[in-house]
Parts: C-alpha cells; structure tokens; sequence
C-alpha cells in the first residue's frame, strides 16, 4: 500500500500533495516520423543533391570517353550534345596525336554540314587541330559560308592554323557587336536590360506578333528574339510596349571576352592596316575591356604595322 503523504512539522493542517491527473496533456506530443516517411523525405533529398551532378555529368564535355562510346556518340542524331562531346573528345586525342583518331575523320567532314549549329560550331574548332588533313581545309573554306556567324567565325580561325587567310573578314566581323532585329511585325512585350551578361542562343526580347503579320487568329503568337554570340547586351533601343516593323533593330551584342582575344591572336598573325579600326576599341582602359584583350589588341596592332612596314 502506498503511505500517505507526510505531515509537515509546523502545521496543524496537513498540505497534500495535489492531485496528479491521468489524463494526457492538451498539447500534441512529439510525433515520431515512420520508418516509411522518414526513408522518402531522404531519398527526397538524395535525389535533390543527385540530379543536378547528373545533369551535369551527362553534359559535361570534359567526362572521358572509350573510344566505342566516341564513335556511338558521333552518330547519335537524337541527342546533339552528344555528339559535340565526342567531337571534343576527338578534338583532344587529336591534339595529342592519338594516331587512331583518324578513325573519326570522314564523321568530322560529314558535320560540317550538320542541320544544328552548336554541331557545326565545334565541328570547325576540331578541324583546325590537325592541318595535315587536305579534306579538313576543302570543309572549313566552305564553312565560311554558314549562316551562322559563329560558325564563320570558327571557321575562319581554324583556317589561319592552316596558314590560311581567306577567313579574315569573318575574323574581323568577331570584333564587331552583333545586331539583333525583329523577325516579324508586332508589339515587344519583355526584353533584358542593356549591360547583361548572355549566352549564345540566350533569349534577348519577345516580340507578340501581329495577325497579318502571319499570327494565329486570337493574334497571341509570340517571336523569341536571341542572341547569336554570348557576350553582353550593349543597346536596347526599342522599349517594352512598342510596336515594330520586321527589320527594326531590337538590341546589340557586344561580344565576349573569349571570342575577341582569339579573333585578336588570328589577326596578329593575318591582319591588315584596313583591321585596326575594328581593333583599336580593344586597346582602351575601359571596365569592359579585360587587360588580356587591351595587352592583345596593342599586340596586334604593333604586329600589323610591323608587317606593314615591312613589306611596304
């Protein structure tokens, strides 16, 4: 049997202790999580932190490949990216000169005409690695005729590797901004701000097409202007809200850092007095101006005179 409670030694009345209920506090106790919840909040997280590496793995150029998967790679028209890591991944036995890459060569001159540009652009790059290769010449001068400016680009610097200057227009037009125009008539109805850093193919504006201008009837069709170099957005002189003709100029691109210093290198070799306008924006101390590019572009200038005077 329990005792009772104690008498304290001073009272005549005892105190007793109070009441104890057996009835469960108002508040919710802590709920445990079950075995089956707690395993799906952390393959939850698992696959959070395990998706992106993924993606990044699966796109990354860098990841080795055995020379079976390069020429799978090549081939797989489904998947373009694909196909750009094997061509890196040619390009890098090339320049090491892994003798068995010539396994891989009637595949690059087959993509110099391949339908996606990102394809060709590499493409050019890869060719311009190994300049003992008659064919590799014969595709890049044709390159020079892509409509993509980047191609030509690429093109064009591949061939002074070949000792080649038929490409130096296209080397030149490297250095210039690159205009972004409207595609059809219509209203812009969201653009970027001048001063933005963008990628090749990064969206610039959108422009709500007209309906004679070719739009569907209820006229919500909407154009994607983008960038067809990666740099930064210099100009934007058409505001949000305004209504445009086809042509009408939308934004300028001024081209990135990689991009001018090799068009710089390639002109050092090839470039002409005619050159040195497109070059001399180049030489100025301007926080745009990376001081790589500025300590090139005195490079080639000097460069160029020097071969000037030299064969007057």
């Amino acid at each position: 049997m329990a005792s009772p409670p104690s008498s304290p030694e001073n009272g005549d009345q005892p105190e007793f202790a109070p009441e104890v209920s057996s009835e469960k506090p108002s508040t919710s106790p802590h709920h445990k999580m079950s075995p089956r919840n707690r395993f799906l909040f952390f393959l939850t997280a698992w696959l959070i932190v395990l998706m992106p590496f993924l993606f990044w793995w699966n796109t990354w150029f860098g990841r080795q490949l055995s020379d079976k998967q390069i020429t799978e790679y090549l081939q797989d028209e489904k998947h373009p990216r694909h196909i750009q890591h094997g061509l890196v991944q040619v390009g890098e036995r090339m320049s090491r000169h892994y003798t068995a890459a010539t396994q891989w060569f009637p595949d690059l001159t087959r993509l110099a005409s391949h339908p996606v540009e990102e394809v060709r652009n590499t493409d050019a790059w890869v060719m311009g690695q190994d300049t003992s290769v008659p064919v590799f010449h014969e595709a890049l001068l044709k390159m020079l005729n892509d409509p993509s400016p980047m191609v030509r680009g690429n093109a064009a610097l591949s061939l002074v590797r070949f000792g080649d200057a038929s490409g130096r227009p296209q080397i030149v037009a490297l250095l210039q901004p690159a205009k972004i125009v409207a595609t059809s008539s219509g209203r812009v109805t969201d653009s970027d701000k001048v001063g933005t850093a963008i990628h090749q193919g990064g969206l610039v504006a959108k422009i709500q097409v007209d309906r004679s201008a070719g739009a569907s009837e209820n006229g919500q069709e909407t154009a994607e202007l983008r960038s067809p170099i990666s740099g930064r957005i210099r100009t934007l002189p058409v505001a949000v809200g305004s209504n445009v003709s086809a042509g009408t100029e939308i934004a300028t691109v001024d081209p990135g850092d990689e991009q001018v210093w090799e068009a710089l290198r390639a002109l050092y070799l090839i470039g002409l007095p005619d050159d040195l306008p497109a070059i001399r924006p180049y030489e100025r101390e301007l926080p745009e101006v990376s001081d790589r590019v500025r300590q090139q572009a005195l490079l080639t200038e000097k460069s160029i005179r020097d071969r000037a005077n030299s064969h007057p």
